[in-house]
């Protein structure tokens, strides 16, 4: 049978790698968002017997699986997949091996070894079988692609996720999070309980472990069932993408000053010391041709910046409480798992891929992971105040498709004519969220401490999608 092997070292004790990984949300934080995508999550961690079931989204197997939504963006197209832990020897070792899914057989056992310096050394070891109907070398050479890239990713990721908690390292906190199923809120949770910190959810309906009913439409939220927790953060809110229809932009003010407001009053009243507040770049207005814009730049005028000036004010309950209130105004965040790059892959991957907006026109962008450290670094930290969460090198459009066809390897000359997105969007949304000109400065979250992992395009390209 065919043995993948990979070594990776991290400037980190063993004790504490492993500890992570035993951790709840280490699973997820190793798992690219666009390629593998939990059901289920892990019943009992890295413990003999705990099972997971996932959908893997991108090829593991023969040829290349395309990145298409399921109908309706209720969830991902892909193969389902049945994971369990079969052995552990704490602080050396644990295996997990797949029940049922895509493989004949899978087996991947995790060594951890000591290190020079202190550090540690990871030996993944994946022996695996291919189907009976996927004979001959260029499917298994296509799987170990696949897992060199994964391996590369997981790297990159538990490295500057161990940095990242060395640098906020203190006692664990009570984090409640808002919003914590989207998808900076879902890497959120597993970032801070990978570090040892206890989260609560607030969730609309159903009964989850470590979760708190609220009905923000209603206005409910009981104080009492929130008392005790470090800080707050709100990342509630219907989603930007969609056909910006008036009803879509109703629920998309609507969701978010409702729920702000709900938990801002529920702070104040429960005492909670710090409140983290998602916010957007959109405050500024779509074209701001020849401007740097900081965090004290005006206000700008627009369907979202009349959004995002609502939506900052529905905090006023908490500020007026003297609880210790951030705003994080996120720009354009990166993933392959959704917002504005991945509908661009296909497109790249065709050889059809470009520009979605004047060449010279300004776009401020932030990777998922940075954009998700950066709200774990102001939550655990004495930060306050607007924060433009954009990494610190922003580019034009010419710039963001010319280096997106270099990562994936395809032209970038061809300009996506605007009546495609104007389609999907709509002319408001087109105008609002393509046709923006923002270059956007991160200064003052560098400040604070904030270290980006990946400050470049091309870094950041090519962690999102793997290469």
């Amino acid at each position: 049978m065919p043995v993948f092997e990979r070594d990776s070292r991290y400037p980190f004790p063993r004790e504490e790698v492993f500890a992570w990984h035993a951790r709840p949300g280490a699973f997820t934080r190793l798992t690219p968002p666009g390629m593998i995508t939990e059901m289920t999550p892990l019943t009992n961690g890295i413990q003999v017997g705990s099972t997971a079931d996932v959908v893997v989204s991108h090829p593991l197997l023969a040829g290349l699986l395309p990145h298409v939504p399921r109908r309706g963006g209720s969830g991902p197209v892909g193969v389902r997949w049945r994971l369990a832990h079969t052995e552990l020897e704490p602080g050396r070792r644990f295996v997990d091996e797949q029940v049922r899914g895509p493989f004949a057989s899978w087996r991947h056992e995790h060594l951890f070894a000591d290190g020079p310096a202190g550090s540690t050394i990871i030996t993944d070891r994946i022996t695996y079988q291919l189907p009976a109907t996927l004979p001959g070398r260029l499917p298994q050479a296509l799987v170990e692609m696949q897992l060199d890239g994964l391996f590369a990713f997981r790297e990159r990721q538990l490295r500057d996720d161990l940095d990242l908690h060395s640098r906020l390292a203190g006692p664990p906190r009570r984090v409640l999070i808002a919003g914590s199923s989207g998808t900076i809120g879902t890497q959120l949770a597993a970032l801070l309980t990978s570090g040892g910190h206890h989260v609560m959810r607030l969730v609309r309906g159903g009964v989850a472990t470590d979760a708190v009913r609220w009905d923000p439409a209603r206005g409910r939220l009981d104080p009492d069932a929130i008392a005790g927790a470090d800080v707050a953060i709100n990342l509630a809110g219907a989603p930007l993408a969609g056909r910006f229809t008036r009803s879509h932009q109703r629920r998309v003010l609507t969701s978010r000053v409702d729920a702000t407001t709900t938990l801002a009053r529920a702070v104040a009243a429960a005492r909670i010391p710090a409140l983290v507040q998602a916010s957007a770049i959109g405050l500024y207005g779509p074209r701001r041709p020849g401007e740097l814009l900081t965090e004290e730049s005006a206000a700008g005028e627009g369907l979202l910046a009349d959004v995002v000036t609502a939506w900052e004010g529905a905090a006023a309950p908490a500020v007026a409480a003297g609880t210790r209130t951030a705003w994080m105004r996120t720009g354009i965040v990166l993933t392959e798992s959704g917002g504005s790059l991945a509908p661009q892959i296909p497109l790249f991957s065709v050889g059809v891929g470009g520009r979605m907006a004047p060449a010279d026109a300004w776009l401020s962008w932030i990777s998922l992971d940075d954009a998700v450290r950066g709200f774990a670094h102001v939550a655990l930290t004495e930060a306050e105040g607007p924060f433009n969460l954009v990494a610190p090198r922003p580019v034009t459009q010419r710039v963001f498709a010319e280096t997106l066809g270099r990562v994936l390897h395809r032209p970038a000359a061809v300009p996506t004519p605007p009546l495609a997105p104007r389609l999907v969007l709509g002319r408001a949304g087109y105008d609002q969220m393509i046709d923006t000109d923002q270059r956007v400065s991160s200064a003052r979250l560098a400040d604070s401490g904030l270290w980006f992992a990946q400050g470049t395009l091309s870094d950041a390209l090519r962690h999102a999608l793997m290469r």
